[in-house]
């Protein structure tokens, strides 16, 4: 059975008992746009005690607002799930998030509850017939995304909706219609009551979508970027090329680069593609002949962890997004690098995605992407031994040898890390002998 089965069987069981029941939502709209649906939301009149009755197997996700999550026949990755919930109307949004009390309704009175008309639509999949009280099947037609009744009214109600109206139209390829997309941008600033984990997941979402980079130039034109990530906005305009003849802007760079880091990339590759530059505002200096960003790379590193932080990303995201910052211009002479130096990066789990972010930024700037086919390269005739060997010398082992912990130790380890990396020496016992050298030296420079 499938999910799109099961979401029919629900249905035909709830009508079966004498209720009303039809999909809703979501699943409704792709159906009608030709995709399959991720998953299935079915309304009903029936109250959540009574579909618990109904189905043998429950669970109440939010009886409070009406909402019962009923599970199939098992599969592999687990139950067929769909979520049913009472037909409803909503009773105030103090905290401009969520209902403070909800009343159950008609389907008509749940559709005038819901964000945009696209998502107001409910489905009879036993007569296949469309229940629009909105118009939503009109505006999808037209590729419009409109708020349902008053927009300042919707986005008050829950100020999230404001993010999702740019994720839905950037996924779906739609143009905001002018009423929903000026409340918007008057209320933008309001946005910062919804939480910073809510936030960053619309992120995540909007920017792995193919047409991520209308995703944030909607952002940055509907003021949500001055809400959410004011770092972005001193790019806006600030020059790229030659001081005598400018070939754009970093705003323009950074979306292009957005661009063609191709249709599926990892969140943390396309947060750190947008934030690649966000150092260069705050280095920016000039000579006759150019303008320079010395350190923006660091600079940028030291803000992108800062705007994980806020957003509170995990550990994980946040230091790949920062390394990846940090290091997206760091393989441009890779080709002259030491080979020690080139392994350590290489080694690194997140290099694929560092050469996807080089890639893109060369690209972008109309320069050569051999850098990237060298390490690419490099990747195929090294092994995981050859980029991450076991260490030949440990601090153990110089214990042994009569020295005591301290600054020494690093600068020892370091050079023998090196010395193997570069392929100078290759048994312990050579290690070894190079650390006596090295001390030997040492010695004989403090003498």
């Amino acid at each position: 059975m499938t999910e799109r089965d099961f979401a029919i069987d629900v249905v035909r069981r709830l009508r079966g008992a004498g209720y009303e029941a039809l999909w809703a939502g979501g699943c409704v709209r792709d159906q009608l746009l030709g995709l399959e649906p991720q998953d299935y939301d079915v309304a009903t009149n029936a109250r959540p005690e009574e579909v618990s009755r109904l189905f043998r197997r429950t669970i109440m996700v939010g009886a409070s607002f009406g909402v019962v999550e009923v599970l199939g026949p098992r599969r592999q990755t687990g139950p067929l799930q769909v979520e049913v919930a009472t037909f409803r109307a909503d009773a105030g949004y103090s905290d401009g998030r969520h209902p403070d009390a909800v009343v159950f309704s008609s389907a008509r009175e749940d559709a005038l509850r819901r964000d945009f008309t696209i998502n107001g639509m409910f489905f009879d999949p036993i007569d296949n017939q469309v229940i629009d009280h909105v118009g939503g099947r009109e505006d999808l037609e037209k590729r419009l995304l409109r708020a349902i009744g008053d927009p300042a009214v919707r986005f008050a109600e829950d100020k999230l909706r404001m993010l999702r109206a740019v994720r839905i139209a950037t996924r779906f390829e739609l143009a905001i219609e002018a009423a929903t997309a000026a409340a918007i941008q008057s209320m933008a600033r309001q946005i910062t009551v919804v939480s910073a984990e809510r936030i960053a997941e619309e992120l995540r979402k909007l920017l792995v979508a193919p047409q991520r980079a209308r995703g944030v130039n909607l952002l940055h034109d509907l003021g949500l970027a001055a809400a959410i990530l004011p770092e972005l906005l001193p790019m806006k305009g600030l020059p790229q090329g030659p001081p005598h003849a400018p070939t754009g802007n970093l705003w323009d760079h950074v979306l292009r680069v957005l661009e063609l880091l191709g249709p599926s990339p990892s969140f943390p590759l396309a947060f750190a593609a947008l934030l690649h530059d966000v150092g260069k505002p705050r280095t920016v200096g000039r000579t006759p002949d150019r303008y320079t960003f010395y350190n923006h790379e660091h600079v940028g590193r030291r803000l992108a962890d800062e705007i994980c932080a806020r957003l509170k990303m995990s550990n994980a995201e946040r230091e790949r997004i920062a390394w990846l910052v940090e290091k997206h211009q760091f393989l441009g002479e890779a080709r002259r690098m030491r080979t020690a130096k080139l392994k350590e990066t290489l080694a690194h789990p997140g290099i694929r995605e560092l050469l996807d972010l080089h890639r893109a930024d060369a690209l972008a700037s109309g320069r050569s992407v051999d850098h990237v086919e060298f390490c690419a390269e490099r990747l195929c005739q090294w092994t995981e031994a050859d980029l991450d060997p076991e260490p030949l010398v440990t601090g153990d082992e110089l214990v042994r040898l009569g020295l005591k912990p301290g600054p020494i130790f690093k600068r020892l380890l370091d050079a023998v890390r090196e010395a193997q990396l570069e392929g100078t020496i290759e048994t312990r016992e050579e290690a070894l002998e190079l650390v006596k050298r090295l001390l030997r030296d040492e010695d004989t420079q403090t003498s």
